[in-house]
């Protein structure tokens, strides 16, 4: 039996809206992919006004725990009769068109995943459905005639009847339900192909894809979306209210920018591009073939290229990103780090003839005058930096350096950096030089954080303004470029300074008590009697005393140095030298419980205190070359487990019998 003729007014749409992605996309976990926008609307209201506009009045949105984050995003015309259901239990696709359907009401349900952006023609799907005389019929985006894998649009069109097949409760989904639900009632099951693409996505580079076709169809159309209207000074680029665009910008359309972007001098614009609400473009930056949400800031020197930059996200100067999501920071104490991150990581390529024209370090010391105008500048700020900072800062950690058992290790530190320096020498002879201001920024501000600490009577703002400065001064010196392979040693430097008075208070009680309980244990263990009061150990008759100085801080801050020396000497991958560093911890805290047990037998058999005083300084002394061997084995350990095996050839040996001459 042939499919009744439907007309518009029979025909409802209905809206499946999932659940936001978590984790797998930091973007659409943040904001529902129907919501991500495209020309200043979410892509589910094109979607709705696209079909609105061919005739349909009737839609059903069915949301996954997100239904007021859409009600408060899209803005639709007061003649639609638009119904919000939100499903608190995962219901499938099929699910939700029984949720929207009417039961008795004779309709055509036709079904879109919200991430579609430009709608098909709603006539001639109509009139594909009918001639198929299918109970559900199943639509593939359009592809080459040849293709051999059809993609599906999402798009589904269905009958009243197929609503038998679907369970009233639970979950059920079209493809793994329904339709072999269809099948075994012996129902028919009709595909078809749209006659254009829907611009249907689930990942972000096939909404990139999407905005594309948008912007192309959009080229051919009869009028511009509101708000924008035709930039006077170029072919197939539309701009929006207040939009600031320097004379020497060049763009190549097709382009829309929405109202209150600025667009600096020197920038080229290649589409197609959406550039979003108030988003500012640094000067001489190019973007090509992007997506940037509104309030987005690209600095100066910038390449972004097919990538997707997300709303409030700011890309620092000097990055390229090509290919790649930029999402909004979680909140305002990230935003520095990320975009410290873009610069270290993503600099931008210049072409060989800029790069020719920064000189190498190198190249500064094989010409004399350059050569000794940079030692001189050195040597005067390095000068002046020390002059400043020697009484009290200097002073003083000298003599904590000298008295302080925790931190009598910090005094290897400047000389550690110094060997590392010189020993790496040719990467930093190789890097190119390019002074920039930003460190003359953080020479300043590392100043005021050290006139913060002498009004206010804090020491270790002070000793942190000094190796804040030394990095202001490299920075200021060299650049960027050359920062960023100095950064290891500029952390490294941090290591040199005691921790901070409250810091120091509030880890000193738990590693105490820590290397109490511990040592307890180990004695237990070994088969010793002991009884722990406090911070006192008693063994028989014999009672040890765990002081403050033996709670494992030395221990710590004495491995720190040495796992951070030598991951800085290794050329090991990055993450085998985190999971060095990240292990100085418990390696740390096993030798301080070690010697701790060791020296707490050793007084129960040594009964001078001569002997016991000898033998608590040589125990410390002796969990050193312990811990180094414990960071080289874990490295040996490391190498072995993850190193690929090196490829046997097998040689071919070919011997010739004397006959045979």
């Amino acid at each position: 039996m042939a499919n009744p003729s439907y007309s518009m007014e029979q025909v409802k749409a209905v809206i499946l809206i999932g659940a936001r992605d978590f984790g797998r996309c930091p973007t659409a976990t943040r904001l529902n992919r129907a919501l991500w926008p495209v020309a200043g609307k979410p892509v589910v209201q094109h979607l709705i006004e696209g079909l609105a506009a061919q005739g349909l009045r009737r839609f059903v949105l069915c949301c996954e725990n997100s239904a007021d984050q859409v009600r408060e995003n899209i803005q639709l015309p007061a003649h639609l009769d638009v119904r919000f259901i939100e499903a608190t239990m995962p219901r499938g696709t099929a699910g939700c068109i029984r949720d929207a359907a009417e039961p008795g009401r004779d309709e055509l349900l036709l079904a879109f995943a919200a991430c579609t952006l430009m709608p098909p023609d709603v006539d001639e799907l109509i009139r594909t459905h009918q001639s198929g005389d299918a109970s559900m019929t199943i639509f593939f985006n359009a592809v080459e005639p040849d293709a051999k894998r059809l993609h599906d649009a999402q798009l589904y069109m269905c009958e009243p009847s197929i609503l038998d097949a679907i369970p009233p409760k639970g979950y059920c989904d079209i493809k793994e339900g329904l339709v072999p639900s269809l099948v075994a009632a012996d129902k028919k099951i009709f595909s078809a192909r749209v006659s254009c693409d829907l611009g249907t996505f689930v990942r972000w580079p096939q909404y990139l894809c999407a905005a594309s076709q948008f912007l192309t169809k959009l080229q051919s159309a009869q009028s511009p979306p509101s708000g924008v209207e035709p930039w006077k000074a170029g072919r197939d680029v539309w701009v929006g209210r207040d939009v600031q665009i320097a004379d020497s910008v060049r763009i190549c359309g097709p382009v829309l920018i929405e109202s209150g972007a600025r667009i600096a001098s020197d920038a080229i614009i290649l589409g197609p591009t959406l550039i979003g609400k108030g988003v500012t473009i640094g000067h001489n930056s190019c973007v090509e073939q992007a997506v940037i949400w509104e309030n987005a800031k690209i600095g100066r020197n910038c390449h972004i290229r097919q990538s997707l930059i997300d709303q409030e996200r700011t890309i620092p100067s000097s990055v390229k990103l090509d290919g790649q999501l930029a999402p909004k920071p979680k909140n305002r104490l990230v935003a520095p780090f990320e975009s410290l991150r873009l610069r270290l990581k993503q600099p931008v390529r210049r072409p060989v003839e800029a790069e020719d024209k920064s000189r190498t370090l190198a190249d500064y010391l094989r010409q004399p005058v350059l050569k000794w105008t940079l030692i001189t500048l050195a040597a005067l700020l390095l000068g002046g930096l020390i002059a400043t900072y020697w009484r009290p800062t200097i002073v003083q950690l000298w003599h904590i350096w000298l008295e302080s058992d925790e931190y009598s290790c910090g005094l290897l530190v400047p000389f550690l950096a110094a060997y590392v320096l010189w020993s790496r020498r040719d990467r930093y002879l190789d890097c190119p030089v390019r002074p920039a201001w930003t460190g003359l920024g953080l020479l300043l501000a590392a100043q005021a954080f050290r006139l913060f600490g002498l009004y206010y009577m804090f020491a270790s703002a002070e000793r942190l303004a000094l190796v804040l400065s030394i990095g202001g001064i490299v920075l200021l010196l060299f650049g960027w470029r050359f920062f960023g392979r100095f950064a290891p040693v500029f952390i490294f430097l941090f290591l040199m300074l005691p921790l901070p008075n409250r810091v120091e208070s509030r880890v000193t009680l738990p590693l105490q008590e820590w290397a109490t309980v511990s040592a307890v244990f180990s004695l237990e263990a070994l088969g010793y009697s002991a009884v722990r009061q406090g911070n006192i150990i008693q063994i028989g008759e014999t009672i040890v005393a765990v002081a403050e100085a033996c709670n494992g801080l030395r221990m710590l801050t004495a491995f720190f140095v040495i796992s951070g020396f030598i991951v800085l000497i290794s050329t090991r991958k990055r993450w085998e030298k985190a999971v060095v560093l990240v292990s100085t911890i418990p390696i740390a805290l096993l030798c301080n419980t070690i010697r701790l047990t060791l020296t707490s037998l050793a007084f129960t058999y040594l009964r001078t205190e001569a002997l016991e005083e000898l033998f608590h300084d040589f125990g410390g002394l002796a969990m050193m070359p312990l811990a180094i061997g414990v960071v080289v084995f874990q490295l040996w350990l490391l190498k072995v487990l993850f190193q690929k095996p090196k490829r046997v050839e097998h040689q071919l040996v070919f011997s010739r019998n004397s006959s045979d001459g």
